[in-house]
């Protein structure tokens, strides 16, 4: 038998041992050891649990809760193979060495600003020998027992845009490495995404007619609240209409999620960077494209979205219904009202969101990332709650005026007006907070959205075989 133990050393006292795991299954040149033990200092002890966790969860293939010998001894030539490359490319000089200007130059090319004090702090972290350089023993005895596989993990741990759907369609797609894509990943993230995206919507869609309803009919004359709109649409068509316009809102995510992806992926290479050092003006203008591009395929759903939101009991009896009348009686541009504001609010929100999304990030790596650039399930709930919200926030008048003009049709006696004609006439009879009518259930929407995309995205990737 080979047991594995840890040895903790505590002041003043008697050396602690925590036995860790068994294994039956040695090989034969092996079978006369009794024990293996392992010593290292009290303070590693929580990394040495978090790694045996992770081990345990990365190799263990007979799901028995044991590491046998030949587990960690594969495990451990796999962590350093990983470790030998990331130790490569940090070294841009070639040298054998890393210094403080490496490892801020690496963290930079992922979106992460640190200053020279910061990265000499995360130099003496590893080095031993008072040289404020690290070689590749230094490196590799640090990161053989430390939770971050490697600096690129930082990104995987900080995706946030297929996680959190609140139900908008501008936010910048999603990164993947290129271990991702060739493994086939990417396409399990993206179909993880759209389900919890779908759950998400589905969820909060009493809200999003009711942000419509407000959006279009709320005046000076007719100031609707939310508990006065839920009464109203529940009398006029029972409890069924709270989720009028959810289908088509659900149906589109897919292809929009797919034609964004690969609209990204072709911008990036047009943009000539690689996906590793890809800079956060570089995101903004990829994603932005991409956004339009996308929209520009789908908008059409759009305007369906918002005319089955708005309609009365009776008045479609579907989808195909809806597009027919509004195709008979108004002809092909009724499909495309609104679409100057809407591809104009790609920009302040995917902008909005991303900088304060990757301000925020940098803040807590900064600040608080000192054994792991985990973050925690709850410091990303607040960072993608609160960067969505400040996009919204942004771009919220646009998407107003979109809805307006997309709905002029329906409204009796609503003149027909193009974007800046009806950003003047709001202004004019309603004061510019008639450019936010709807904003508080569209904000009520939020923690839950991102809330319920979160869980349900973790639980699809688990039952698709992602493994973060």
């Amino acid at each position: 038998m080979l047991c594995l133990c840890l040895y903790v050393p505590v002041p003043n006292s008697d050396q602690t041992e925590f036995e860790y795991f068994e294994s039956n299954g040695l090989p034969s040149e092996l079978k006369s050891l009794f024990k293996l033990s392992l010593f290292l200092p009290s303070q590693e002890f929580s990394t040495y649990r978090k790694w045996r966790k992770k081990t345990l969860n990365a190799e263990s293939k007979d799901q028995d809760g044991q590491l046998d010998f030949e587990e960690l001894v594969h495990y451990l030539r796999s962590h350093e193979k990983k470790l030998r490359l990331v130790f490569k490319s940090v070294d841009e000089k070639d040298k054998g060495r890393v210094d403080s200007q490496e490892i801020m130059q690496s963290l930079q090319d992922l979106g992460v600003q640190i200053s020279e004090k910061q990265a000499q702090r995360i130099l003496k972290s590893m080095e031993k020998n008072g040289t404020m350089t690290i070689d590749w023993n230094e490196w590799k005895d640090y990161h053989m027992l430390h939770p971050a596989d490697n600096i690129p993990e930082i990104i995987l741990y900080w995706k946030h845009s297929t996680i959190f759907d609140v139900g908008e369609n501008l936010m910048v797609p999603d990164e993947f490495t290129s271990q991702e894509k060739m493994m086939g990943m990417w396409w399990r993230h993206l179909v993880a995404g759209g389900g919890a995206g779908a759950v998400s919507r589905t969820c909060t869609a009493p809200l999003d007619r009711l942000k419509v309803l407000m959006q279009v009919h709320g005046s000076r004359g007719s100031n609707m609240c939310i508990m006065g709109g839920f009464t109203q649409m529940i009398r006029e068509g029972g409890m069924r209409s709270l989720w009028r316009g959810n289908g088509i809102n659900v149906i589109k995510i897919a292809p929009e999620s797919a034609i964004k992806f690969m609209a990204y992926e072709q911008i990036k290479r047009l943009i000539g960077s690689q996906p590793e050092t890809l800079g956060i003006l570089e995101r903004f203008v990829a994603g932005s494209l991409a956004g339009v591009i996308a929209q520009s395929s789908i908008y059409p759903m759009e305007v369906l979205k918002t005319r089955l939101a708005l309609r009365k009991t009776g008045q479609y009896s579907g989808i195909a219904d809806c597009a027919k009348q509004i195709f008979r009686k108004e002809g092909l541009g009724a499909f495309y009202k609104g679409y100057v504001p809407n591809m104009l609010g790609i920009i302040p929100y995917a902008g909005i969101d991303l900088a304060v999304y990757e301000t925020l990030k940098n803040s807590w790596l900064q600040r608080y990332a000192t054994d792991s650039a985990d973050p925690g399930v709850f410091v990303l709930l607040a960072c993608g709650t609160i960067s969505s919200t400040c996009g919204q926030l942004a771009s919220y008048p646009l998407a107003l005026v979109r809805t307006r003009m997309q709905a002029q049709a329906t409204v009796a006696g609503a003149p027909q007006m193009g974007m800046s004609g009806l950003f003047r006439h709001i202004v004019r009879t309603e004061g510019a907070s008639g450019l936010y009518r709807g904003l508080a259930p569209n904000f009520m929407k939020v923690i839950p959205a991102v809330s319920i995309s979160y869980v349900v995205y973790e639980n699809l990737k688990m039952t698709l075989g992602v493994r973060s």
